[in-house]
């Protein structure tokens, strides 16, 4: 199928992009990789009147590290985030999921604002965004504000961004020393979208005990969801296979699935239980080794 009719603006600079969006209020979409906007498009999900096209704004092309920060300008390419070592380095668990956002064709068009913004529960982005607390700044006419991913993703497809906004970074803390991570999905075929995904990452102190956790879950609400009763769980433990399973355990009564096509209510909340179990292990067996 092919789009309804829309008109172009190419933007230089974030401020054109602002400029466009105030011109054309709500009637505007930015475009910057169109992997979920275009779709949308041509099957008549939503039909912008003007597409803002951001490609050629570099000031949001960055990936970098400042005062313990991994910060990610909204238009770098996900791909870029795969084929980085400053992300190996400073947030691995990042650059873990990303290899699970679809295929290559689309992590190299697809970016990093773009998929935050779209707001799938299911994404891959998210679900990390979501484990780290991550920080993201929304960049208004002559104004910015920033939200957590508390405030950030509202709901289903929906986040904090508004019509004349755009998102400008999202910065995710560094990885503390004597961490361990662990990333799982669970989707029909590799590139898929996740059925449930599961992200952990754990800290452990000078005794080899946990001192930090976090643990999420996502295509298990409508949004990811932190699992805070597993985290409550694995803190002070020596990740022993009775305290993980235990952990787990503590996820069906946190999460809020619903069925569809791919798997019913209760399928997703036993498999979102199982892959946190699995990502736990991931964690815990990483954590030993360093």
């Amino acid at each position: 199928m092919k789009p309804p009719v829309f008109k172009y603006r190419r933007a230089g600079t974030v401020e054109e992009a602002l400029s466009a969006l105030a011109e054309y209020g709500g009637e505007a979409k930015i475009l910057a990789g169109g992997q979920s906007l275009v779709p949308m498009m041509n099957f008549r999900l939503v039909r912008p009147a003007v597409l803002v096209d951001i490609n050629p704004v570099q000031e949001l092309d960055y990936i970098r590290v400042e005062d313990g920060w991994l910060r990610v300008g909204a238009r770098t390419r996900q791909r870029s985030l795969e084929k980085s070592a400053e992300v190996r380095q400073s947030c691995p668990l990042l650059a873990e999921a990303v290899k699970w956002i679809g295929h290559p064709q689309i992590r190299n068009r697809g970016t990093v604002g773009g998929s935050l913004v779209h707001g799938d529960p299911s994404a891959e982005l998210i679900l990390v965004a979501m484990l780290l607390d991550a920080q993201f700044i929304i960049q208004g006419k002559g104004k910015s504000r920033t939200a957590g991913p508390g405030d950030f993703f509202k709901d289903f497809l929906t986040t904090a961004v508004n019509e004349d906004e755009i998102l400008a970074e999202v910065s995710y803390p560094m990885a503390p020393p004597r961490s361990g991570y662990g990333f799982r999905e669970l989707c029909i075929r590799h590139g898929d979208f996740a059925i449930v995904a599961a992200a952990v990452q754990l800290t452990v102190d000078e005794r080899g005990r946990c001192s930090e956790a976090w643990v999420a879950v996502a295509g298990a609400g409508p949004k990811p969801l932190r699992i805070r009763g597993a985290e409550e769980a694995l803190v002070g433990s020596d990740g022993s296979s009775r305290v993980l399973d235990a952990a787990a355990a503590r996820v069906p009564e946190e999460v809020d699935p619903i069925s569809d096509l791919k798997g019913s209510e209760a399928y997703r909340r036993e498999m979102a239980r199982v892959f946190v179990r699995r990502a736990l292990e991931d964690a815990w067996s990483m954590v030993k080794e360093r």
